[in-house]
């Protein structure tokens, strides 16, 4: 491999890469012409871009012995992605260089444009994670790089675990090339041991060491880097390639959307809402988190949240009339509560309280009115189940 190109973990050795096959060639060119024939897109380079990006990460998933879930068509959008969207245009630099002096980007000239690859949501369910072992101080040391990373601190703690897994080790010698500024590059590096030095136009500009990161911005797009790094000693780092990043949001995002509609599709309040109303409000819901014996919500307070219990227990205590509180429901995995907050403002029913760790998901009524109107409007669609409804809302 050229000390000139960014490293690759997975990358095929030149010595032992096939010579050029002109069938091969040939039949790539047939089957993107029969694809852009077939659905004629608007954008022909972006489709032509994917198109070989889509093969590109085909050969590297042989390589690396896993199967491939790249594709080029049209991805949908993530809360994680809309967040890393506003963030990105404040971070468009490497590493800690919002640190340095202006001085030092100027040479970075006009901003040139950048893309990222479409990834199938229907192939993220047969999505195949890739685990490569670590000890229990080097995943550490990994969750502890990334944590204060904009890009890593909107993932749950299932998404951390799959990003820890993915890392690939990388054993570089000194004085060696890992990134080029201007060079494009879809890989984002920890430091397990060593040192690197950040050149911006030939200058150095800052130095990395154990526990520092570079190439963040290479896991969205495939954009031109925006500085060299060079190693000083021998190092070893940690590598994370832009798909197999871009795959764990999607396959925990599609995963939990799957989840979330089958959770909805079981609420009274909610069942005359279309297939399509379900998905909006799935996307719209908010995680929370409670620890054991947390109190929810609280008999006889206003609310305006409904909750759905992803994982974990809650009990609900009912007050008798001499003050005593006795259990009078379990809920489990699935479980809801909360739910007539969106159809009215009278006081909380109930006090819930986590048993032991407790994750849920949470939407408010200003929300859930956004998103489709009026409840009681929704719930008129199908006149018996509103009448069922209303009739425990006046109990």
């Amino acid at each position: 491999m050229s000390r000139e190109q960014e490293i690759h973990p997975f990358a095929i050795p030149a010595d032992t890469r096939p010579a050029f096959d002109k069938d091969q060639y040939q039949h790539l060119v047939n089957e993107l012409n029969a694809q852009v024939q077939q659905k004629q897109p608007d954008d022909i380079l972006q489709f032509c871009s994917s198109f070989f990006l889509s093969k590109l990460q085909d050969e590297r998933s042989q390589a690396r012995g896993g199967a491939s879930t790249f594709s080029f068509a049209p991805a949908p959008n993530t809360h994680q992605d809309e967040a890393m969207d506003e963030e990105e245009e404040e971070r468009d630099q490497v590493g800690d260089l919002h640190t340095l002096p202006m001085a030092s980007l100027a040479g970075r000239g006009r901003r040139t444009s950048v893309s990222a690859e479409s990834l199938q949501p229907t192939h993220a369910k047969d999505f195949v994670k890739t685990v490569i072992p670590k000890t229990d101080a080097q995943r550490e040391r990994i969750r502890e790089a990334i944590s204060h990373n904009f890009l890593f601190k909107h993932l749950d703690e299932e998404q951390y675990t799959d990003v820890v897994n993915a890392m690939a080790e990388k054993v570089i010698p000194k004085d060696y090339k890992v990134i080029e500024q201007g060079a494009v590059g879809d890989y984002f590096y920890i430091v397990e041991e060593g040192t690197l030095d950040c050149l911006i136009n030939n200058e150095k500009v800052t130095q990395y060491t154990a526990g520092g990161s570079f190439g963040e911005l290479a896991l969205m797009y495939n954009a031109p880097r925006a500085a060299t790094i060079i190693s000083t000693s021998e190092c070893v780092l940690w590598a994370l390639d832009r798909v197999s990043f871009r795959m764990i949001l999607l396959e925990n995002t599609s995963r939990k959307r799957r989840m979330y509609d089958q959770f909805l599709s079981e609420v009274p309040l909610l069942k005359s809402l279309e297939p399509y109303e379900r998905h909006k409000i799935a996307d719209a819901l908010e995680p929370l988190q409670f620890t054991d014996g947390q109190v929810v919500i609280k008999e006889g307070d206003v609310g305006d949240n409904f909750y759905l219990i992803e994982q974990g227990s809650a009990l609900c205590y009912k007050t008798a009339a001499d003050g005593s509180q006795s259990v009078v429901n379990r809920l489990e995995k699935g479980g809801y509560f909360g739910e007539l907050a969106l159809l009215n403002d009278q006081p909380r029913a109930a006090t819930v309280v986590a048993q032991g760790k407790l994750k849920c998901v949470t939407l408010s009524k200003p929300a859930f009115q956004r998103l489709l109107g009026s409840v009681v409007d929704v719930l008129k669609r199908n006149t018996t189940n509103y009448h069922a409804v209303m009739k425990e809302a006046n109990q």
